[in-house]
């Protein structure tokens, strides 16, 4: 029996993957990284890289390793905390913040500099999230076709896109290297490691590792092995082309200030740089980026979520995408701010935890017959995080958290969970050693 695809079709699930991957947090970003690093880009675009696009990687693979489900992923912690913490990646990457930025970025960045007046109209946002939570629902509802769907025709629409951007601001040079800004100048390889959290990739790698192997499993059905060997050769192509993108939009930020100055965010440096580079067309150029880019993470999301919802709580599959867009399209009309804003302490909380446990996948082999290493390291990373985002949130104790946080080692430069976390691994290690020898 054939336990392989096709090069072309392990290209195309890769594509696919790559588009799911490439949302609205993935275009604005990396601009605004390099505008503030300045000279210091490269250096600030090497911590992005690990946690924008190595961790997703090693995600997907850790997934892959479990057999594509993130509950039994997590469920070697404990079989509850698989389920809990479980839905509360998917709630988070989801329908509570994911899934409706995806609608409002498109909006704001794609849409809205084309209304004039209108666009401070409510109704502007409350229409174009109904066409495009509706488009989003009609192209997930089949999941087999997904592949198809995205692979075949929205990614390669989206590249197209991207590169006349990219292509362009490489033959029409902006400006130079500025010199770097706040935390970029003291610290720009960590500052930069801390903005790839907000890409949100290194969640979505374990949530989207049901939709990359159902993709899989719905060209041929194939042993374990087979199934991991293409989704580390899917997540691969998906990780080169977003190293490619990522490095070229944080260039085109860095070099763009001589010519659009400074902005708050990274839609406003793409507006500012499109504008400059394209005139009037720029704004139809970039539109279409990020409406392609938004819409395809969109369509990712929810059958990510939906598939998982639906094993869970035996609801079908078609019932839970029109249930998720809907709830979707009423999150996304309380606007881009109030989303940002509610999402950095959640992030800040469910982070660190998704990475240790990325992390503790690639060595269970050395502590298989025992939870002690799981649980010991994620409670102790948990305690951190919760902690951190608590700081981060608008509670009145916020400021006190965040003073008493300053005594861990790192976490001035915004990792504070890490020593904690080796703590947890160290101790938990040599519990399972004594175990073993009063066992025997």
């Amino acid at each position: 029996m054939n336990h392989n695809l096709s090069s072309k079709e392990i290209l195309i699930i890769g594509f696919m993957l790559f588009a799911i991957f490439f949302g609205a947090g993935n275009m604005i970003f990396p601009p605004l990284l390099g505008q503030l690093a300045g000279e210091n880009v490269w250096i600030a675009l090497l911590g992005f890289l690990l946690t924008g696009v190595g961790l997703p990687l090693l995600g997907i693979i850790a997934i892959a390793k479990s057999g594509g489900d993130l509950q039994h992923l997590a469920s070697k912690v404990h079989p509850t905390f698989g389920i809990i913490f479980s839905i509360i990646m998917y709630l988070a990457i989801g329908p509570m913040f994911g899934i409706p930025r995806t609608g409002t970025v498109s909006f704001e960045v794609g849409i809205k500099p084309f209304l004039g007046e209108l666009s401070s109209n409510g109704w502007s946002l409350f229409i174009y999230s109904l066409i495009y939570f509706s488009i989003t629902a009609w192209l997930s509802l089949n999941p087999s076709k997904i592949v198809d769907r995205i692979g075949k025709v929205l990614t390669p629409l989206l590249f197209l896109v991207i590169s006349i951007l990219i292509i362009k601001a490489l033959t029409t040079p902006m400006g130079k290297f500025t010199e770097p800004n706040n935390d970029y100048e003291t610290s720009p390889f960590f500052r930069g490691f801390l903005e790839g959290y907000f890409t949100m990739d290194t969640i979505a790698s374990l949530v989207f590792g049901i939709v990359l192997i159902s993709a899989i499993q719905n060209k041929h059905s194939l042993p374990k092995k087979a199934i991991m060997k293409i989704c580390i050769q899917a997540g691969v192509i998906a990780a080169i082309g977003l190293a490619f993108v990522y490095t070229s939009l944080a260039y085109m930020g860095a070099v763009s200030v001589d010519s659009i100055g400074y902005f708050d965010n990274g839609g406003q440096i793409l507006s500012g740089i499109s504008n400059t580079l394209f005139g009037p067309l720029g704004m139809i150029i970039l539109g279409t980026a990020i409406t392609f880019a938004c819409l395809t993470t969109s369509i990712g999301l929810i059958s990510a979520c939906s598939q998982y919802f639906s094993k869970l709580f035996k609801i079908s599959y078609s019932k839970l995408v029109l249930g998720l867009s809907i709830f979707s399209f009423i999150v996304s009309n309380v606007g881009l701010t109030q989303l940002i804003s509610f999402s950095v302490p959640v992030l800040l909380m469910i982070y660190p935890p998704a990475i240790v446990l990325i992390v503790l996948s690639f060595f269970h082999s050395l502590y298989k017959n025992t939870t002690y290493v799981y649980r010991l390291t994620l409670i102790l990373t948990s305690i951190v995080s919760i902690l951190d985002g608590l700081a981060q949130s608008k509670i009145p104790f916020a400021e006190s958290i965040k003073e008493f946080l300053l005594y861990l080692p790192l976490q001035s430069i915004g990792i504070g969970w890490v020593i904690p976390a080796l703590l947890g691994v160290l101790i938990g290690c040599v519990l399972q050693m004594n175990s073993r020898k009063t066992t025997n």
